[in-house]
C-alpha cells in the first residue's frame, strides 16, 4: 500500500500563495491522487484531483482559477499550487490516493472521502484576513 506524506502548509495572509506537496512511497500503482480539506467542525471535502492514466485534472468550483494540481512522476510527488488564498480556504489539507478511481470534472465535486483507500496525515493551512 502506498504511503503519503504532505508538506508545505502554513500561515498566510489573504491573497497570498502556498504550494503543498504530497510525496508517495511504497507501492505506487494508484491512478487518482486528490487533495481534500477539512475545516474545524466540518466534513472533509474534495478540492482537486489528478489522474495518472491521462494526466487529467478536476477541481471543485470554489478553487477553480486559483488552485492548480500537478504531478512529478519522477519524484512520485503531487503538488497543489494555491493562489489568491481566502480565509475560507483554512483547514487541514489531506492527500489521498486510490488505485481504481478516475476523477472526472463532472463527478469529482461529489466524490466521498471514503472512496479513497490511502491517506496522508494532513498539513495545516491557515489564511488570515
Amino acid at each position: 500500500q502506498v504511503q503519503l506524506v504532505e508538506s508545505g502548509g502554513g500561515l498566510v495572509q489573504a491573497g497570498g500563495s502556498l504550494r503543498l506537496s504530497c510525496a508517495a512511497s511504497g507501492a505506487t500503482f494508484e491512478n487518482a491522487i486528490a487533495w481534500f480539506r477539512q475545516a474545524p467542525g466540518q466534513e472533509r471535502e474534495a478540492v482537486s484531483c489528478i489522474n495518472r492514466s491521462d494526466g487529467s485534472t478536476a477541481h471543485v468550483d470554489s478553487v477553480k482559477g486559483r488552485f492548480t494540481i500537478s504531478r512529478d512522476n519522477a519524484k512520485s510527488t503531487v503538488y497543489l499550487q494555491m493562489n489568491n488564498l481566502k480565509p475560507e480556504d483554512t483547514g487541514v489539507y489531506y492527500c489521498a490516493a486510490d488505485t481504481f478511481l478516475y476523477c472526472s470534472e463532472d463527478d469529482f465535486p461529489r466524490v466521498s472521502a471514503s472512496e479513497f483507500a490511502s491517506w496522508g496525515q494532513g498539513t495545516q493551512v491557515t489564511v488570515s484576513s
